[in-house]
């Protein structure tokens, strides 16, 4: 068995067994892995739970497509515009200080409850990493490449597509991400403090009914949904780091 398969799987059975003795026969504060394990089933086998997951999914990946299609753009300006990079650089660590639960009541006064408002919450916890990680590859590109493409003649739009970004894609997928798993949170949140119809709603209801065996079946979802997204996305920066080594 590979090593990327093994190693996890060790330490999660070691942190079962940690579980099992603390949890002994369970309590309202702390259930078995037993108890979890049937709420689960019994949560997975309702389609109304389902319509709870679908929400927060799409609040998640959403706000993480926002936050894309923001943090690339941005990220090329600062790369190719030194006057940019000045201006914008210093604001980029400042934005990191503010708290997203302080920004939710804040997108509550301007944008309402419902979806939209926990859509950009998340896109803006996930812009600063994937701002930074596309700025970190676009500035690392060989520059010995980029030279021999205005050689033969590329254009400042080619070089970025031909050359540049295909060359920054792991460094890029390394901040998507991060920024996915974030988002993820970012829903919870969200939910929790603006309100919603997705799972921190679920958790909420649950953690006001000392629910704690449905917390826990709601914590394992959430965390099955963002390390499916992280690896997925793993394999991909893999690969692209792969085709640019043969390239």
């Amino acid at each position: 068995m590979k090593r990327e398969v093994l190693a996890p799987v060790s330490l999660g059975v070691l942190l079962l067994l940690g579980w099992l003795l603390v949890a002994g026969k369970g309590s309202v504060l702390l259930p078995t892995p037993g108890a979890v394990a049937g709420r689960l089933l019994t949560d997975l086998a309702d389609p109304v739970y389902w319509s709870y997951v679908g929400v927060t999914l799409a609040e998640a990946f959403g706000g993480a497509l926002l936050g894309i299609a923001v943090a690339l753009p941005l990220a090329v300006l600062i790369h190719r515009s030194t006057w940019a990079a000045a201006g914008i650089n210093p604001f980029l660590g400042a934005t990191q200080a503010i708290p997203a639960i302080a920004l939710a009541p804040l997108l509550v006064l301007w944008l309402g409850y419902g979806l939209f408002p926990v859509v950009v919450l998340c896109a803006l916890i996930v812009f600063f990493p994937i701002l930074i990680s596309a700025v970190v590859g676009l500035r690392h590109v060989d520059k010995d490449v980029v030279d021999a493409g205005r050689i033969d003649g590329a254009g400042g739009w080619d070089l970025l597509m031909q050359v540049e970004l295909p060359m920054a894609l792991p460094s890029v997928l390394g901040g998507v991400r991060n920024g996915v798993t974030l988002a993820v949170t970012g829903a919870i949140v969200g939910e929790m403090v603006m309100g919603g119809s997705g799972l921190g709603t679920v958790l909420t209801i649950q953690r006001e009914s000392v629910d704690t065996a449905g917390m826990f079946a709601t914590i394992v979802v959430l965390c099955v949904g963002a390390s499916a997204a992280y690896a997925a996305i793993h394999v991909w920066e893999r690969r692209s780091r792969i085709i640019n080594s043969l390239n």
